[in-house]
């Protein structure tokens, strides 16, 4: 069973750095046709803009998640280093019970934000609900639950060699 959760958690952990990473690329491809269209056509486009925020908010909200599996994401350990071994366990628990809160937060205020919203349109992008925008709010919260709830109770994830860059594979070092 464990091992199950884990593949499927390191399945979860791509899709959401694939979602990150073509997030950014898209920003990056998009942005510069919106000045290209304004400065060298003289008549900008509406659309890569609010495209660029919402790929945007994609990016953050999948990105925190797989940052938070991969023990990426920035934390200030300064006071936890400090207390004693016994104690550092309850506050390692006591933080993923926090982050499980704001996980939960995310879930449940999100989807209320893109109910509230469904029936508002975009102006600059008038076929897209105002409610689809903020769907990566709810979506980023449940995939940063199961990565808390990995965390609480299989323990740190971070060292599998899918979150690994710096492992350089058999058939990579052949070449």
């Amino acid at each position: 069973m464990k091992n199950t959760v884990l593949r499927f958690n390191d399945l979860l952990y791509r899709v959401c750095t694939g979602i990150a990473g073509l997030s950014v690329l898209t920003m990056t491809l998009i942005i510069p046709w919106g000045i290209f269209t304004r400065y060298a056509l003289g008549s900008g486009s509406s659309w890569p803009e609010p495209v660029a925020i919402l790929l945007m908010v994609v990016f953050t909200f999948f990105g925190a998640a797989a940052s938070y599996r991969a023990g990426a994401h920035m934390a200030v350990a300064m006071a936890v280093d400090r207390m004693p071994a016994q104690v550092r366990r309850y506050a390692a628990v006591g933080v993923q019970i926090l982050m499980a809160v704001v996980a939960l937060f995310m879930i449940f205020k999100g989807f209320k934000l893109c109910a509230n919203t469904w029936n508002q349109y975009l102006g600059e992008i008038p076929s897209m609900r105002v409610g689809i925008s903020y769907l990566p709010i709810p979506i980023g919260g449940v995939v940063t639950l199961i990565f808390v709830l990995e965390k609480l109770f299989l323990g740190d994830q971070s060292h599998r060699a899918v979150m690994r860059f710096d492992v350089v594979e058999a058939s990579e070092g052949a070449a």
